[in-house]
């Protein structure tokens, strides 16, 4: 089985001070980790996972600058086989639609059974690159996908729904899935593996290869802005008839009824 797994490189915010850099368009990276999607390695995990189960090879992909090599090395030591970088800076600024496009463009003549990615990507809340792929490259897909279980043609597939309801379907392959956190636990690599990924190639394709001619973008980003810092909550004191008026009073004031 041919299996391709979508990656990509992002900055790890969640315990560190984020600041825009004077572009105003961008963060000022020189104190921030980087590391794969968090998403994405659920959906290596499965690829290999996959790959173990059907036998085959595994083909890890991302659109990023030269650093993406590195999660692209992270993915070969933890299985991948082959590995492909997209150079996002010969294509100028991109939105999920132009990556969608590239990815769609790369992966057009490779032979694949099976795309997995993750849900969204943590640093944008992004959710679109994956089904908009699918689309591209005209194949089924689901998301938030929860579980699988696949045969050579066709998979078995859980994927959450809103509520805590979960939705079971069956979905022929070739497709692309969305991969959920939880869906399984991701594996460490080892020193061995890491050392020997370290002197594997990894492909690098640009625009000698995919032409920029027909490529479309959908958004453009104008600017990026920490919130302002609001009132965040209004205690109301007083016995339930008096707090009942405030926030009536409240609601009316805002709107909403």
């Amino acid at each position: 089985m041919n299996i391709i797994v979508c990656v990509k490189r992002v900055p790890q915010t969640a315990d560190a001070e984020v600041k825009i850099d004077a572009s105003g368009k961008g963060i000022e990276e020189e104190r921030l980790t980087f590391d794969m999607n968090e998403y994405d390695a659920y959906g290596l995990e499965e690829a290999v996972l996959f790959k173990e189960q059907f036998s085959g090879t595994v083909t890890a992909i991302s659109v990023g600058p030269p650093e993406a090599q590195d999660v692209l090395r992270i993915a070969l030591a933890k299985g991948a086989d082959n590995a492909v970088r997209i150079r996002a800076e010969d294509f100028g600024e991109l939105d999920g639609f132009k990556t969608a496009q590239l990815l769609a463009a790369a992966i057009k003549d490779m032979p694949h059974d099976v795309i997995f990615c993750g849900v969204m990507a943590t640093d944008d809340a992004n959710y679109n690159v994956g089904v908009t792929l699918a689309q591209l490259l005209g194949i089924p897909h689901a998301t938030l996908v929860t579980k699988i279980e696949a045969t050579e043609g066709s998979a078995d597939v859980c994927r959450e729904l809103e509520g805590g309801l979960l939705e079971h379907i069956k979905i022929d392959l070739p497709a692309l899935l969305g991969i959920q956190t939880g869906i399984n636990v991701p594996r460490y690599a080892s020193l061995i593996a890491i050392r020997r990924a370290a002197a594997k190639e990894i492909e690098t394709v640009g625009s000698d290869k995919i032409s920029d001619s027909g490529l479309l973008q959908n958004v453009a980003l104008e600017e990026l802005f920490v919130p302002p810092v609001t009132k965040r909550a209004e205690i109301f004191e007083g016995d339930p008839e008096e707090v009942s008026e405030k926030l009536a009073s409240v609601i009316k004031e805002k709107g909403l009824i």
